[in-house]
């Protein structure tokens, strides 16, 4: 039965991870006897220098279905792409999965997201954040803001909002879906991967679908998120908000104008004798009129939005005074601590986080689009024409984008 099945690789990148990964190889065996598919794990070791790899090979000796690669520890994302092209053109893979090694991502799962790729979907994702899914619950106040932040930016400025868990590492992804994104356009090496493959797929057009996983903490070794992960991953989602969107290119311009208009006023109110305190807030108030202006007729002018314009202008003077306590207070505060700086700096970092929470709120609030009934749906579809089998052909070394990194 499994000759005309699937072939599925399960992708476990791994960096020092001997306490963990035999147990992980072996609980994942278990899964795949009752699963009606050719199931593989391809192990991508970072060279780790606990032994990891040579675990894999000893394991290797009772599984002809378990693979391994090495290679230079780059980061979680240039991790997968390597384990990606290696699954397509060595194992001729129709899908694969990411999972991490340290049992954060239970392998009684994998049947479940296999299960959505068989019923049509062409991404499926092991979600934390749908209904039924959920985090540890010792986890600390920082770790739970980082996790909700750092999603929410994901979903709200990278431009995916339609996906509850946009970081989540537990994906199941056909590969004929993997052959119509170009991975050198990705850009990233670390955890920001993650967003900017889902990114991807959303412009694609892929069927995505999202089930409700526990995810458990690691009980041995230590977690690889560090420092540049996290602002590889700040600038990533910009980024990918900058590349898709038009409407974020004018909104910024139009915040250019904004900085201009607050710093000009602001300074001519210190040379007609005004108190800075008081002139702040009123510098700040006509950027944010001026803002409103060129947003509202100029930047969101094509959305179709379900409010009249009196509410619309209710709803942009409140986030306005939101706007404005926000950057106020940075402005006060950076005053009174940094007393020696020239206030106009003081001004313009205040500006920053301001901007900020205006975006967010006026575009997805304010000035929010009202899809037709239908529109959603269709941006789903997959393109008929793309629905092709990767494989490798010596005749058209082009044909997969991934296999140039």
């Amino acid at each position: 039965m499994k000759e005309n099945a699937k072939k599925v690789v399960i992708i476990v990148p791994t960096y020092n991870e001997r306490d963990n990964i035999k147990a992980l190889i072996e609980k994942l065996q278990t899964q795949f006897e009752t699963m009606p598919h050719r199931m593989h794990i391809l192990v991508v070791d970072d060279h780790s220098p606990d032994g990891t790899a040579a675990i894999v090979r000893q394991c290797q000796t009772r599984y002809p279905n378990l693979h391994l690669m090495g290679g230079k520890k780059d980061g979680l994302g240039a991790a997968y792409i390597r384990g990606m092209r290696h699954a397509l053109e060595n194992i001729q893979a129709d899908v694969v999965f990411e999972m991490d090694a340290d049992f954060s991502h239970k392998p009684e799962d994998v049947p479940r997201l296999m299960s959505e790729i068989d019923a049509g979907a062409d991404f499926v994702i092991g979600s934390r954040y749908v209904k039924g899914g959920s985090i540890p619950g010792n986890w600390g106040l920082l770790r739970r803001l980082n996790s909700f932040f750092g999603n929410m930016a994901a979903r709200y400025i990278a431009g995916i909002y339609q996906i509850q868990d946009c970081t989540a590492g537990f994906r199941a992804i056909r590969t004929s879906l993997l052959c119509r994104i170009d991975f050198k356009r990705l850009r990233v090496q670390g955890y920001a991967f993650q967003v900017a493959l889902l990114h991807a797929a959303v412009s694609a057009g892929a069927r995505i679908k999202e089930i409700p996983v526990s995810f458990i903490d690691r009980k041995y070794g230590d977690s690889k998120l560090g420092l540049s992960d996290i602002i590889e991953f700040i600038f990533n989602v910009w980024w990918l908000r900058l590349q898709s969107s038009k409407t974020f290119i004018r909104f910024g311009l139009v915040g250019a104008m904004g900085v201009f208009v607050n710093l000009g006023f602001f300074t001519l109110f210190l040379t007609m004798g005004m108190n800075k305190f008081i002139a702040s807030p009123f510098a700040i108030e006509l950027s944010i009129i001026s803002n409103f202006l060129f947003n509202n007729f100029w930047t969101f002018r094509q959305r179709k939005t379900k409010d009249r314009i009196r509410i619309k202008g209710l709803k942009f003077n409140l986030v306005s005074v939101l706007t404005l306590g926000v950057s106020y207070s940075t402005f006060v505060g950076l005053s009174f601590a940094f007393p020696n700086i020239a206030p106009q700096l003081h001004q313009l970092f205040g500006i920053i986080p301001g901007m900020l929470i205006n975006y967010l709120l006026n575009s997805y609030w304010t000035f929010k689009h009202v899809e037709d009934r239908d529109s959603d749906a269709d941006k789903l579809k997959i393109n008929k024409h793309c629905d092709w089998k990767c494989s490798k052909r010596e005749d058209d070394p082009q044909h997969l984008s991934i296999g140039d990194i």
